[in-house]
């Protein structure tokens, strides 16, 4: 029965960046609990990805089980047109109790890509409202992730990024360089200066700087100094343009602190959040903006905000993030994280000494190891199940974002299974 669903699945279902009809391997979940994943022939597997970074509390919380009950006995959904309900609000303030003072108002999107897609919009908007129809552009890092909707395209990577194929029906924005200083040092004068110029030639046009703090995620996981970011928000400040964080892969915890801006002890205008959000439970994303930027939205022409999806503040939703978020704030997170990034640091320093790989990095409950050559995804994802562990590559890089209440034995596997496979790996001639 197993093998006719899969050959369905391969048939009729695109998976994230996949072909219909073509062999792809495919491994069926049956189940997870905590940070297994079960598959139908009872494979267990360590998950090192936490379901693309989102299950920080492992699968099956019974605390996130229950809210999600707790909810779906009252209503399990209702238009936020013209309605409200406590999950929404309560989220809400939670929010804005965590985030940076200055972030007073939510708005409750869909996905990752949509918080983009509305943070962008609220830029323009912002200016537009003013009677300012110059500023419809952005400045975004080159290697930088934002999401696959259309605006969001826009601001990823535009020569190596997953969207190229697009170039020519997207919108065109600058790019600048992205930081060459690491995390944990002084920024260059260089890539200040990159920064300084696309601004003092484009900032009458500019609307917003968008940027992942910190990490650059999808687009290479590169971490990079958090002086950067304070340079950032200087340059915004200084050229009148609003300064965009997109946290939907750094927020919650993941950097070892609860928003990766506190590194920087610094405030963006706009602040995108998602992944994490409701613990892997449902999709669910906010953008979050200052009381300046929502006053003049609201005040100006057409005097609201020219968005709002269906399934907007879905109370189940809702409510799950809710509990998710309480839930990290009660636990022990800043020394869970702690503990993972010392001991991905010690175990992983072992694959530096293979020669296929170029460099080993590791910042909070995130562990990169860059080989030199990209993978073949087929070959090295089989491996990992092989030994026992559900790690999927990218490109040239070998990365894991475990779950924050993963057990030091199961860390241990984890990393042990990254050394073995990288180090009997070959592609294929």
């Amino acid at each position: 029965m197993s093998n006719n669903l899969l050959d369905i699945d391969r048939k009729h279902i695109w998976h994230p960046y996949s072909a219909i009809g073509k062999q792809q391997t495919l491994f069926h979940a049956d189940s997870a609990q905590a940070c297994t994943l079960t598959l139908k022939d009872g494979t267990k597997l360590i998950d090192g990805m936490a379901s693309w970074w989102s299950v920080i509390h492992g699968y099956k919380h019974p605390v996130l089980d229950a809210a999600l009950k707790a909810q779906i006995d009252k209503m399990s959904h209702v238009m936020f047109g013209g309605l409200t309900h406590d999950p929404a609000i309560n989220l809400a303030k939670l929010l804005i109790d965590i985030t940076p003072e200055a972030l007073q108002s939510v708005f409750l999107a869909d996905s990752g890509s949509i918080a983009v897609e509305v943070a962008m919009k609220m830029a323009i908007q912002f200016w537009t409202s003013q009677d300012n129809m110059h500023k419809q552009s952005f400045i975004a890092l080159e290697r930088g992730y934002h999401g696959d909707t259309f605006a969001a395209m826009s601001v990823c990577d535009p020569v190596n990024g997953m969207h190229s194929l697009f170039a020519d029906s997207i919108m065109k924005q600058y790019f600048v360089p992205a930081p060459s200083s690491k995390f944990g040092e002084a920024c260059n004068a260089d890539d200040i200066k990159s920064l300084r110029d696309a601004l003092e030639q484009h900032h009458e046009s500019v609307a917003a700087i968008i940027l992942e703090p910190v990490v650059q995620g999808a687009g290479g996981m590169r971490f990079y100094s958090a002086d950067y970011l304070r340079q950032a928000r200087l340059l915004a400040d200084e050229f009148n343009v609003l300064l965009i964080f997109d946290e939907i892969a750094t927020g919650f915890g993941r950097t070892g602190k609860l928003f990766a801006c506190e590194h920087a002890e610094i405030t963006p205008d706009i602040l995108c959040l998602g992944k994490a959000l409701t613990g892997g439970y449902m999709t669910l994303a906010a953008t979050l903006t200052t009381e300046k930027v929502s006053k003049v939205i609201s005040q100006g022409n057409p005097g609201v905000f020219m968005h709002g999806p269906t399934f907007m503040g879905n109370p189940l939703a809702c409510s799950v993030a809710l509990a998710s978020t309480q839930l990290l704030l009660d636990s022990p997170w800043q020394a869970s994280v702690s503990g993972i990034e010392a001991q991905l640091k010690n175990n992983l320093a072992v694959c530096t000494t293979l020669d296929s790989v170029e460099d080993v990095r590791v910042l909070g409950a995130i562990g990169v190891v860059e080989l030199k050559e990209p993978v073949d995804m087929a070959v090295i994802q089989q491996s990992f199940v092989d030994h026992g562990v559900w790690v999927r590559p990218f490109g040239k890089l070998v990365y894991v974002m475990p779950p924050f209440i993963m057990t030091n034995s199961e860390l241990d596997t984890l990393c042990s299974a990254i050394y073995t496979v990288i180090s009997q790996y070959h592609k294929p001639s």
